[in-house]
């Protein structure tokens, strides 16, 4: 629930404590309930305190053994209490007050750098052993909060943002050209493939699931965390498959709500945030404690121009289930006034980088505002679910039984998905054969796929070599995995910890900003090791894709979300609507990018000249899903971000 902070030196030189001083007061741009320092000759820990959890307020942090002589920082909410107190044998008398941070000292003295595999829950933390003159520090499986470092022969400084350790006199402000191609040649919205550096030289990050050792004057990174996919679990019907899975999830929704404020959450139209929802009232409604949440809608003069089966308005879905559900205080935002282009500047000094969500960038930092406004303390999403509680294609898993010649059960299965969905056998067979057949593509392909435009300067390209740096990966040009299939992605998905870091960044830098914590129960390990674990036809039944989540929110949400194939929310189509006020000033700020020979270095001009002759023919609202306005857009940020170097 903080930023944290601190500087080491590897030799006997005394901490300067004006540079910590320095180091905390860049910090101060985030609100706090308590500033608290500590330091020895030759370490400073510092924690810019921000009170969620009840035990939290008040914390002493950082905090000092004085038994052991062990000090701890930690931006951490960990979520398996009842189980760490267990293994831990803590008195039931010691249980309430204790706060996460001793909680998790205690789970290192007895598992020392195993102790990150212990935990679960969103954390970042250092702890410094007096006695060893060791430094250890982690973060959790999926990086959900963020711990940047810098390193030299002489000295080590960590922060949970950047800005505070570029105030060092001893940390030098240089372009990491190496992660801009990285970011600059992946197509989708995955930051770097290397999941250890920044946009700066001199500033690493420690990756999700990795911890950091420093012992001997030696600074050592290693994984402890690893998410395969393992045996699979065999129950002997779908109704303890169900309860099986409401268990996990409830527990994991429930371990969620701990604050001493109010409790929101996101909401759309769709199952995720719905689920996720559904099981936090019900454990609310015991409390008579009522869910604040947050639902975004485009303005009024927006046309919706998307096809019938995309909704850029979802409330008639979403009032659906606030209906069924009860207990909630509903907020439908619109951000009148708001928009992408509008936002960049701000959103920059927030993530400290250049980011690709640029569509739903108002309405994200939005919903943050709204919630500070109502004294949330805790934010529920369910970012995570497409891969973990929602998993479930039809055509890819009927690809699989073509494969495995289940002629009858494939039969059954598209019988009732044309009933659910519509459609011809013969299409849909066709479709089934090209994915369970990838040959069938490349000897007659069906048409272009949708794709953002490279960023990336080809000579730039060439000299960082970065589509060798893919190869590595097993990743073609565009920065996707060559060959791939939906079973593979989502396996890469919890294999490669780089997916991760770009939303996990946003998640914590918003969350400083409006002291508010943005949790996650789709994203919780338990969940994800439990999902993983099933066989593929508990995604798949009846002709219903993610038919697991449908069938264990039955008494959940309404059968009009629950049920429905038909219609999918999109958000962010009005984000062109939205930029025609600015349209004139954003074509000028094109024309200054299309002619820096600096940004151009970088950036593909020939693209930019391109898009920019067909952006000059007039702003179109229904080109809010064209590849190369996205193409334009993410290029203007850059430019942006490149300019602080200048």
């Amino acid at each position: 629930m903080s930023a944290i902070a601190g500087i080491y030196h590897f030799n006997e030189e005394p901490i300067n404590l004006q540079q910590c001083h320095n180091l905390m007061s860049a910090l101060q741009k985030y609100p706090a309930d308590s500033i608290q320092l500590w330091h020895s000759e030759k370490i400073f820990l510092g924690c810019h305190a921000q009170w969620i959890t009840p035990e939290s307020v008040g914390e002493q942090l950082p905090l000092y053994d004085f038994e052991r002589q062990y000090t701890i920082t930690a931006d951490a909410i960990i979520d398996n209490r009842e189980e760490l107190f267990q293994r831990l044998q803590v008195k039931p008398s010691d249980q309430k007050g204790m706060t996460d941070s001793e909680l998790i000292l205690l789970t290192y003295y007895k598992w020392e750098e195993d102790a990150p595999k212990f935990l679960v829950g969103d954390f970042a933390f250092v702890i410094w052993d007096e006695k060893k003159q060791k430094l250890f520090g982690a973060r959790d499986f999926s990086g959900s909060r963020t711990l940047y470092y810098h390193q030299n022969y002489q000295k080590f400084a960590f922060c949970t943002t950047i800005d505070p350790l570029l105030s060092l006199p001893f940390i030098e402000k240089k372009l990491n050209e190496q992660w801009l191609a990285e970011y600059l040649a992946v197509s989708g919205m995955i930051d770097a493939v290397d999941s250890s550096i920044t946009p700066y030289t001199t500033i690493n990050q420690i990756p999700p699931s990795h911890s950091l050792t420093i012992e001997n004057n030696r600074v050592s990174i290693k994984r402890y965390s690893f998410l395969t996919q393992g045996d699979k679990l065999k129950l002997k019907s779908n109704k303890d498959y169900i309860e099986a899975f409401q268990s996990v999830f409830q527990k994991a929704v429930t371990s969620r709500l701990r604050t001493h404020r109010k409790v929101g959450a996101q909401l759309s139209g769709g199952l995720d945030s719905g689920a996720v929802v559904g099981f936090a009232v019900k454990k609310l409604q015991r409390e008579s404690t009522a869910l604040h949440t947050y639902s975004y809608i485009p303005p009024e003069d927006f046309k919706d121009f998307t096809p019938k089966y995309f909704l850029a308005d979802e409330r008639p879905f979403i009032k659906s289930t606030v209906g069924h559900i009860g207990g909630i205080i509903d907020h439908y935002c619109d951000f009148k006034g708001k928009d992408s282009y509008s936002e960049i500047e701000d959103f920059l000094d927030i993530m400290e980088m250049p980011y690709k969500f640029f569509e739903n960038s108002f309405w994200l930092k939005g919903m943050f505002e709204k919630a500070n406004e109502d004294d949330i303390g805790v934010l529920l999403n369910g970012d995570r679910g497409n891969f973990s509680i929602s998993w479930g294609f039809p055509l890819e898993y009927y690809s699989l039984l073509l494969k495995r010649l289940k002629w009858t059960r494939l039969y059954q299965e598209l019988d009732h998905y044309r009933r659910n969905v519509g459609g011809s056998r013969r299409s849909q067979m066709q479709t089934i054969a090209r994915i369970g057949f990838p040959i069938i593509n490349r000897v007659s392909p069906e048409g272009a796929r949708y794709r953002i435009p490279s960023l990336i300067n080809s000579v730039f390209a060439e000299r960082t070599g970065i589509y060798d740096k893919f190869k590595e990966f097993g990743m073609d040009q565009t920065g996707w995995y060559s060959n791939s299939n939906i079973f593979n992605e989502r396996k890469k998905h919890f294999e490669d910890i780089f997916q991760w870091n770009a939303g996990n960044t946003l998640s914590t830098k918003l969350s400083l900003r409006y002291k508010l914590w943005k949790r996650d129960p789709t994203n919780d390990i338990r969940v994800i090791r439990f999902c993983l674990s099933l066989p593929e036809d508990q995604y798949v039944q009846d002709g219903m894709d993610r038919a697991l989540i449908r069938n264990a929110t039955v008494n959940f949400l309404p059968d009009k979300v629950r049920l429905n194939q038909r219609y999918r929310g999109v958000q962010g189509a009005d984000w062109v609507h939205r930029m025609l006020p600015k349209w004139e000033a954003f074509i000028e700020e094109l024309q200054q990018l299309s002619t820096d020979k600096k940004t151009l270095e970088f950036l593909d001009g020939q693209v930019i000249n391109k898009v920019l002759i067909k952006l000059k023919e007039g702003a179109k609202p229904e080109y809010a899903t064209d590849p190369e306005y996205k193409f334009i857009m993410r290029s203007l940020i850059v430019f942006r971000f490149l300019k602080q170097f200048d």
